[in-house]
């Protein structure tokens, strides 16, 4: 999506012990997920550096997107809690979007006023955060309730993953835990609707004119708010 926006993207593998890069050389930043977790800085001592660069990028107010680990980290960043859940959440599956979901810029479309509000994805994780303060609270599942938000007008968390595509699953196939299948039939349902998620993202990112629904919406979520990267 990146690229087909004509926008320049460099990639710092940390766990290769790559450099993060200044925060005023960047134009947005991108954090993926991992199988390490966010306590997790004596073994991964970049954790601790990276969730600094995500506070710097969205006190500059820079586009981020943070996946799995990444929203995760940036929910750390932005003050909230990282805790461990009751269960794996792991395999195809989908999320529920909210009121705030229904009516934001990158979700919000996806059904053109129409009564479903599911997007379809895949899940890996058992850790989970609670909302940044001041964030909206835009998609859950019945287990995991907090499963993206956002704050400001172009800084997104989503717990779950909607980048995968074919070649993305093959990588993963042998790393699934057992019993887990993730159907070509489910990589074509979440590859179809991320494409059009993670456009409307770069679209967000990119523009210069606040969106309606984000001028309507402050980006608070009154009911349920709590106290890999490319430049």
């Amino acid at each position: 999506m990146l690229t087909g926006a004509g926008i320049a993207t460099s990639t710092v593998r940390l766990d290769l012990g790559e450099a993060l890069p200044p925060v005023h050389e960047l134009g947005g930043l991108v954090v993926l997920g991992g199988p390490m977790g966010v306590h997790d800085g004596d073994a991964f001592a970049w954790l601790a550096p990276e969730r600094d660069l995500l506070r710097d990028a969205v006190t500059l107010d820079l586009p981020v997107l943070g996946v799995c680990l990444g929203a995760q980290q940036l929910a750390a960043a932005l003050g909230a809690e990282v805790t461990t859940g009751p269960v794996e959440e792991v395999g195809p599956g989908q999320v529920e979007l909210t009121g705030a979901g229904r009516i934001d810029p990158v979700f919000g479309p996806e059904y053109h006023g129409l009564s479903g509000t599911s997007v379809p994805c895949v899940h890996w994780h058992r850790d989970t955060f609670a909302l940044p303060a001041g964030s909206a609270h835009l998609a859950a599942t019945r287990t995991f309730p907090h499963q993206a938000f956002r704050v400001g007008r172009r800084v997104y968390g989503l717990q779950f993953h909607v980048e995968v595509d074919a070649a993305l699953a093959e990588r993963w196939r042998p790393l699934l835990p057992d019993g887990v299948t993730v159907s070509a039939a489910d990589v074509a349902r979440v590859e179809d609707t991320g494409r059009r998620l993670l456009r409307r993202f770069v679209d967000v990112s990119t523009s210069t004119v606040p969106d309606p629904a984000s001028a309507q919406d402050t980006g608070a979520d009154p009911a349920t708010t709590d106290a890999g990267v490319a430049s």
